[in-house]
């Protein structure tokens, strides 16, 4: 039997006064997310805050595929509020949030995203990427413009290609796959990801105890200048 085991941390970064970040945090469930929110104005923090509410509303004793339909059914429910809010401030408004979810249970795991906001995987000492961004960068990547490593300290790193709220259509795209004994995830926002290589990622998830906070250290000591968020989601084999 699988049962897991998870950390989570946030904090405004070395420059930010403000955390417009959100976190879910549901081991009972099998239910984990990272919202980053945007849209200025303490918008961002709206925005991630009600997906934050919505998804720790859901109730337990719900099967993996009910789970799946309540996570979708209750952030398309936020879309649609950010959009009829934005509407009523302006035709300029923009009140938005990356998100990414992870789902586990009976042995396998899924994750819905949007945005760029991530989750990685580190299984048997190796670190990958599970979600891959919805950003402009990225897609000059994939379209050969520009390297990975250019695309590090790009100008426009920041910009976002999808989001919830962003939009007039939600997008979310999933991945699914088993779990293994040992699996250890990472769902952080770009305060993270942006301040800490994938190997340097890696090392510090690698020891056993809870990364959450030696994660947010570190980044703190790079002098992050955006908002972190960290969950960190073991998964344990109990032997019955």
């Amino acid at each position: 039997m699988i049962r897991f085991q998870s950390w989570a941390a946030s904090h405004p970064g070395a420059v930010r006064t403000h955390n417009e970040d959100s976190f879910v945090d549901r081991p009972d469930l099998g239910l984990w997310a990272v919202a980053d929110g945007a849209g200025g104005h303490d918008s961002g923090e709206v925005a991630s805050g009600m997906l934050k509410a919505a998804l720790e509303a859901i109730p337990g004793g719900l099967s993996a595929a009910e789970l799946l339909a309540q996570v979708r059914l209750r952030v398309a429910s936020v879309h649609e509020a950010l959009r009829a809010e934005a509407s009523r401030r302006g035709p300029r408004a923009i009140i938005a949030s990356t998100l990414v979810v992870l789902l586990a249970r009976d042995g396998h795991f899924a994750c819905l995203w949007a945005g760029d906001s991530r989750i990685y995987l580190l299984r048997r000492g190796e670190l990958v990427q599970v979600t891959r961004d919805h950003s402009l960068v990225q897609e000059l990547v994939d379209a050969g413009t520009i390297t990975a490593e250019e695309a590090e300290g790009h100008p426009r790193a920041n910009v976002i290609t999808r989001a919830v709220g962003a939009t007039e259509e939600l997008e979310l795209d999933k991945v699914s796959n088993r779990l293994a004994p040992g699996d250890r995830f990472l769902l952080c926002s770009d305060g993270l990801n942006k301040t800490l290589s994938d190997a340097e990622l890696a090392a510090l998830l690698a020891p056993p105890e809870p990364p959450a906070d030696r994660l947010i250290a570190e980044a703190l000591a790079r002098t992050a200048s955006d908002n972190i968020t960290v969950v960190a989601v073991d998964t344990l084999l109990e032997r019955t």
